[in-house]
């Protein structure tokens, strides 16, 4: 019998962000060294992870009702004499911690964001123990530290597009969220550890970085000379890294957009003309009731810096409608200040309270079926402009990275700077490769182009602001 066939199975289910995407990831390589290997359906799991989020109220909801779901197949395996494990992971973990094991006693294992690197000993203690094992602890050392330890490569095998967690934590504490309680306090990896890894991944097939933080422009790394510096540093430290095609940052948070990092989408070529900024409001008395710590008018002077020392800018951010206390007034600013932005993507919610957050007992909560009615006005507006933003790339050419073939494996599909999905018709082109596309047709989420004979691979692009001026819609 070969080694592989003796390795247990792991799940891991993933909600929320592309930080949890990371970890989940990290997860799955530690528990490889204890002998699992992963497995994409539970019923051939000999364990489960769910990795998961508390952003918002319907994301934990979710999780409790898959919990309902597992403790029915424990219970069938278990039936059967198999061994079957539960282990929670993430924020809903670190939020809720004991509260689980209540709600949902097929849990084995709850442990934090913070502390999965301590995950194989846990499920050692979890096959001796009676009770819950938890573990929701801020360690003073950093799970980067042990997992490097640990982990000799990055996998054997990288999609072309690769995450990086490079800053953890948040020390904004904006009212609505639970990031600072569930993450902790803000902590850089050093750019040495952040290098080697990134080294990795291009080594084993990524074309793209996405340098990943909770607030990941406060980053403030120790450098390769052991002087700290801004994610701008460690931008044109990876930039040096010979197969590295494009870089990108999220999320960024409007304070902590400094001058030299404006500075550096002018003078690094791989990082891409896309920028993720959330300003959630553009009312100045939202905004303050949210602990934002900047204005509207702060926002948009942001913009317009970005704008100046790079014309092909484009932006996409966070809304969140019907905060406590929004007025008509307040929701009409917000619509104002899209429309000065014209965003080429965005994401909206509505407000949900969280346990444990101040905005969670403040009064003024607004009707649900408001939010709702506000909700639809801001999303039909940002949809607008989002199709606005394809039509101006029509007939431009553009550099498009391909990242995956369809099931038929004729059409191969990539994306552009601006993170838009772009189909071609497959000839010669292969996963990982730097395609010049003419733009021909726009869908409501996507494009369709065809690969362009020329071989320049440099956006020849007028301002956004001109293009988007020029189609009607």
């Amino acid at each position: 019998m070969s080694k592989t066939a003796l390795k247990k199975k792991i799940f891991i289910k993933t909600y929320g962000c592309q930080m949890n995407v990371y970890d989940s990831d990290r997860i799955a390589d530690l528990m490889a060294s204890s002998g699992y290997i992963r497995t994409h359906t539970p019923e051939l799991a000999d364990m489960v992870v769910l990795n998961t989020c508390h952003i918002r109220e319907k994301a934990s909801e979710k999780v409790y009702s898959e919990l309902g779901r597992l403790a029915q197949l424990k219970e069938h395996k278990r039936s059967k004499g198999k061994e079957f494990i539960v282990a929670l992971a993430g924020c809903v973990a670190q939020a809720e911690g004991e509260e689980v094991r209540r709600r949902s006693p097929c849990v084995d294992i709850v442990v934090g964001p913070q502390t999965y690197h301590r995950l194989p000993e846990m499920v050692v203690q979890s096959s001796t123990a009676n009770s819950l094992v938890l573990d929701t602890e801020f360690p003073i050392i950093s799970k980067f530290d042990s997992i490097n330890t640990k982990l000799s490569s990055a996998g054997d095998v990288c999609s072309t597009s690769a995450f990086l967690t490079v800053q953890e934590g948040c020390n904004r504490f904006c009212s609505f969220c639970v990031v600072p309680y569930t993450r902790g306090a803000e902590y850089s990896r050093s750019v040495g550890e952040i290098f080697s890894e990134a080294e990795k991944l291009v080594a084993n097939g990524a074309k793209e970085i996405i340098l990943l933080g909770q607030n990941v422009n406060a980053y403030h790394g120790i450098g390769i000379d052991g002087v700290e510096v801004g994610l701008e540093g460690l931008i044109q430290y990876l930039s040096e890294i010979k197969d590295l095609l494009r870089i990108r940052y999220t999320t960024s948070h409007p304070k902590d957009m400094t001058d030299s990092l404006i500075q550096a989408h002018r003078d690094i070529p791989k990082l891409m003309p896309f920028l993720h900024l959330p300003v959630q409001s553009g009312s100045d008395e939202i905004l303050a009731a949210m602990n934002r710590q900047h204005t509207a008018s702060y926002y948009m002077k942001i913009i317009e810096k970005l704008r100046n020392v790079r014309e092909d800018i484009a932006f996409s951010s966070d809304f969140i409608v019907g905060y406590p206390g929004e007025t008509d007034a307040d929701f009409k600013s917000t619509l104002e200040l899209i429309k000065s932005v014209e965003f080429a993507q965005s994401y909206s919610f509505k407000f949900s309270a969280r346990p444990g957050t101040p905005a969670a007992d403040l009064k003024g909560q607004i009707p649900e079926e408001l939010k709702k009615e506000r909700l639809s006005e801001l999303q039909g507006l940002l949809d607008k402009q989002q199709r606005a933003f394809n039509l101006s790339c029509l007939n431009l050419e553009l550099p498009v990275l391909l990242e995956r073939e369809d099931k038929d494996k004729q059409k191969i599909s990539g994306r552009t700077p601006y993170m838009q999905w772009v189909n071609i018709q497959k000839n010669q082109e292969c996963i990982g490769e730097l395609s010049n596309v003419i733009i021909t047709q726009d869908y409501a989420k996507s494009l369709s182009g065809k690969v362009s004979c020329h071989s320049k691979s440099e956006l020849a692009i007028s301002s956004i602001e001109d293009r988007i001026q020029r189609v009607n819609i």
